[in-house]
């Protein structure tokens, strides 16, 4: 078969990738913040408040990690858990300000400063936020063994299979600016794999890692539990109903009073308005909505 018989079938028809990438805005729900360099692209401090630990974020899947593990160690007694969530609107470009380059030069959500060391220690990408502050404060992570080894692999699944849901999977069945066959059933695909593991492995557990409520619940509920709870819009169209453990799993997590305050932080979708905290700086904020 020859390479323009190949090109005919390709999207748009007759499309070969050039010899050499150059950037072309695309188009779609985020073609406005994506580039293909890193750095920041305007100067913007980032604000500080009183308590030690200092959250740049945005209520996004990743964002709530964060936001409903500090819950979960404030519900638990670590007073030093007390936190200032800010609100970094990554559909405006926030995530490139200098100061928020300065805590992550990947300039996404969430970044951390922990105040309590000198320099203040900064904390970027969810599943190592997750990790310091769980090591940090002795909660959610067994100390040792093979319930701790059982912890972090589920942690790093989950950093792992995030880019097939959301950047795969999410992007090409709700935001792009096109339908592609191709794309949407090989992201499909993938995820209903990935939820079937899931499933699968809660078949055998009460929680992701075992009999314990871990990080790895926290890292994953956000993310597989969002897709139970209608994030995508996509339950007909994934067969969901066929997920019942996963679905079991959700509802045991969804409904601890510390996750469900977590996840309005610094919420700006997902969720009635009603319910959402665009920024937190202390616990009675989140009393004032809900």
């Amino acid at each position: 078969m020859s390479s323009e018989a190949d090109a005919s079938q390709n999207f748009p028809a007759g499309y070969q990738p050039p010899k050499v990438w150059t950037y072309q805005p695309g188009g779609g729900a985020f073609a406005n913040i994506n580039r293909p360099i890193s750095g920041a692209t305007h100067e913007r401090e980032l604000p500080r408040g009183q308590h030690p630990l200092q959250l740049y974020s945005q209520g996004t899947p990743n964002g709530q990690k964060v936001t409903i593990l500090l819950e979960e160690l404030l519900a638990a007694g670590h007073s030093g858990a007390e936190y200032d969530a800010w609100l970094i609107r990554i559909g405006e470009g926030n995530q490139f300000g200098s100061g928020f380059v300065a805590v992550n030069p990947n300039s996404k959500i969430p970044a951390m400063l922990d105040c309590t060391t000198d320099p203040p220690t900064r904390l970027f990408e969810s599943g190592s936020i997750l990790f310091y502050l769980a090591e940090k404060f002795g909660a959610f992570l067994p100390a040792s063994g093979p319930a701790r080894a059982e912890t972090m692999n589920w942690l790093m699944w989950q950093m792992g299979s995030a880019p097939y849901l959301g950047g795969g999977f999410g992007h090409f069945y709700n935001y792009a600016p096109m339908k592609i066959e191709y794309a949407i059933n090989r992201f499909a695909m993938e995820t209903k794999r990935l939820l079937h593991v899931l499933d699968t492995q809660l078949g055998r557990t009460k929680y992701v890692a075992g009999d314990e409520y871990t990080i790895a619940d926290i890292a994953n509920w956000p993310w597989y539990g969002g897709i139970m709870n209608g994030q995508y819009n996509a339950a007909e169209f994934l067969s969901l109903h066929e997920y019942p453990n996963l679905a079991r799993w959700n509802d045991l997590v969804g409904n601890r009073p510390a996750v469900q305050r977590g996840r309005r932080v610094n919420a700006t979708s997902l969720m009635p308005e009603s319910l959402r905290v665009l920024e937190r700086h202390r616990a009675a904020d989140l009393d004032v909505k809900g």
